[in-house]
């Protein structure tokens, strides 16, 4: 196992997330993958709101959206970050998908562009943060590969 690989995805993963707040308007984003409700696997974008290392990936959503309605049906996920522009890497991680509504977690993971989605902020009942845990890595940075288990 190569750490230095796995850190460095993991510094990757932390600066495509929102937190900490971000000035520029930018919007970083990867690719959430889950089941949809016939089985099959459907990709959809969303922006990261938290992270830590390629351990865990926190996203806030809705309690109705497609997203976590995927996610009660089958907790099983896959997360892909990649660039097209040098340095390319591509990290994908798989692993499982929790449905948090702990007020303490969802004002730790909210983040100021979610407002537009949740007027009532953190505190909407609405919001709930998706928890990416990873189990399987299949990693390429710095034109190297890594792959395995956490």
């Amino acid at each position: 196992m190569d750490k230095s690989i796995i850190d460095k995805a993991g510094e990757i993963i932390a600066g495509q997330t929102m937190q900490p707040e971000r000035e520029t308007g930018e919007c970083p984003h990867c690719v959430l993958i889950l089941r949809d409700l016939d089985g099959y696997p459907i990709g959809s974008t969303k922006s990261p709101a938290k992270s830590y290392g390629i351990q865990w990936i926190a996203f806030c959503d809705g309690l109705e959206s497609n997203a976590t309605k995927r996610a009660r049906e089958c907790n099983l996920a896959s997360v892909c970050f990649s660039s097209g522009t040098a340095p390319i890497h591509n990290i994908t991680l798989t692993g499982k998908i929790e449905i948090i509504t702990d007020p303490a977690i969802k004002k730790e993971m909210w983040y100021s562009g979610m407002s537009m989605y949740f007027p009532g902020g953190a505190d909407d009942p609405n919001l709930c943060v998706l928890m990416f845990k990873t189990e399987r890595y299949n990693l390429f940075v710095d034109d190297k590969g890594e792959v395995g288990t956490l």
